[in-house]
């Protein structure tokens, strides 16, 4: 996940502080200075760190509070609430709206993967049923055109541009009006970048910007400059009326809390953050469910609406049904789903207990390489092998030999996925008789439901989750939402 390192600082802090016998003043400061390490670690500004520090003290007055309060569950709420509110700029950006056109003019410099995050905002408005164009205004950069024309024909987005023209306001207008009258209804410019902040970029994105009335100007920026990103953010936004910013490059540096901290001392609302280099590595940024899966909180109600993005309302039953007889075929299906919505530790992350610790750096890779691995060994199967109850039972030698060199993988590769089918099909079993009401639950179902997950459910699972008071505070989140369309969509439920 984004910013794991921080998320884990900061976790095993309050975790160090709910241990302890008595919670006073000593401990509330120790607390305070591990959380106040992590974040000038990840380039938080000292400013914003010190008044972090001053709102929490305030928030947690120890001498005031009420005999029998919990002050762990208050410490713990003014840590949350105070990380949001240094990542919160406290104003909404303009939100595209289907149907209605629209104009975006993306601005940044050079080096900061503006180009992509171009392609990448144009995709993402695709799968919500937008009609997304791209205008290539860069004539600076040599390729510029090039680049772009490459990830719109990738992500399928009809794209403008020209290799004569040298004027990027006359390009801007040009391919606006193409595409106003070919009915697009979200028109992505992509100006010229420089390696440094100078006159001729404002003026450039100025003319631009006179010639095609933006609706909304995006300033694209390097997250792993750190806290210099404020300086960059203030410059643009005085220069070019900045809406909203992207920050990119997140997956891979431990500054981007300080890029994220300081855009948000400007006022500017980060909308996306880039997390990798192909054009799905794209996510929505939100505040409240960010920080809440930077602490181990996990994001119950963006995981379902990723199920539902990507298992439609009317196969959702039919999804239920299979997993009675859970087959080779149905882990295929499964493992789909799994890749569909985004990286291992960005889906773990979402759950409550799973903090980004259990996803170490590379074994997220590692697992998303086993799932193909596994999918192309399962390709190479029959009909037969694929939908039997017991695969393990019809493997022959000739067979799991036949498979492997059809797969172009070892024979004890073969006989790992066998063994991983009969893990997660045990559990499947043991899964499939779980009543889940839907919607919300007495106390006294609450109690019957988490004897039933905690029988189910491997132990090393259970403990991940924070044991039975991590299952109740999974339910409590779940809140009125229909736990087994979420238990379902992920393959662990059944017979609803």
């Amino acid at each position: 996940m984004v910013l794991a390192q921080l998320g884990t600082s900061i976790s095993d802090a309050l975790a160090r502080m709910s241990k302890a016998t008595v919670v006073d003043e000593k401990v509330l400061g120790e607390c305070l200075k591990e959380i106040t390490r992590a974040l000038l670690q990840s380039d938080v500004r000292f400013e914003t760190v010190r008044d972090v520090q001053a709102n929490i003290k305030k928030i947690v007055s120890l001498d005031t509070l009420a005999a029998g309060t919990n002050k762990r569950r208050i410490i713990q709420q003014a840590v949350f609430s105070e990380l949001c509110r240094m990542l919160d700029p406290g104003k909404p950006a303009f939100v595209p709206k289907k149907g209605k056109p629209s104009v975006v003019m993306f601005v940044g410099l050079q080096g900061s993967g503006k180009t992509t995050t171009c392609a990448k905002y144009a995709q993402y408005y695709q799968g919500k049923g937008f009609k997304p164009s791209l205008v290539c205004a860069d004539t600076f950069r040599a390729g510029a055109f090039d680049q772009l024309k490459q990830n719109a024909t990738k992500a399928r987005v009809p794209f403008y541009g020209s290799y004569m023209e040298s004027d990027p306001a006359k390009i801007a207008v040009e391919g606006l009006e193409r595409f106003r009258k070919e009915n697009s209804d979200l028109i992505i410019i992509d100006t010229s970048g420089r390696h440094k902040q100078e006159a001729a970029l404002f003026e450039e994105m100025r003319q631009v910007a006179e010639a095609t009335k933006p609706d909304l100007v995006i300033f694209v920026m390097d997250g792993s400059i750190g806290q210099a990103a404020f300086g960059q953010a203030q410059a643009f936004k005085q220069s070019a009326s900045v809406g909203a910013v992207i920050v990119t490059k997140m997956d891979g540096h431990a500054n981007g809390g300080g890029a994220l901290s300081a855009v948000a001392a400007t006022k500017s609302p980060v909308i996306f953050i880039g997390t990798g280099e192909h054009l799905g590595d794209f996510d929505v940024f939100d505040v409240r469910p960010f920080v809440s899966r930077l602490l181990g909180m996990g994001d119950l109600p963006g995981l379902i609406d990723k199920l539902q993005d990507i298992i439609p309302a009317d196969q959702q039953q039919d999804l239920l049904e299979k997993l009675s007889t859970f087959t080779l075929r149905l882990l295929y299906e499964q493992f789909q789903n799994l890749l569909k919505m985004g990286s291992l530790g960005q889906v773990f992350s979402m759950l409550p207990g799973f903090s980004s610790e259990l996803m170490p750096k590379g074994s997220e890779k590692d697992g998303q390489a086993k799932i193909k691995r596994y999918m192309t060994i399962m390709d190479s199967m029959t009909d037969a092998e694929l939908d039997s109850p017991n695969p393990k039972k019809l493997m022959t030698e000739s067979r799991t030999i036949r498979i492997a060199r059809g797969s172009g993988r070892q024979v004890r590769d073969v006989m790992d996925m066998l063994d991983e089918y009969k893990r997660l099909a045990k559990v499947m079993g043991k899964m499939k008789n779980i009543k889940l009401p839907n919607g919300k639950m007495s106390d006294k179902n609450q109690n019957q439901t988490i004897q039933q997950l905690t029988k189910a459910l491997p132990p090393h699972m259970l403990k991940q989750m924070g044991g039975i008071p991590g299952l109740q505070d999974l339910l409590k989140k779940m809140g009125g939402k229909d736990m087994s369309q979420m238990l379902g969509g992920m393959g662990l439920g059944g017979d609803l």
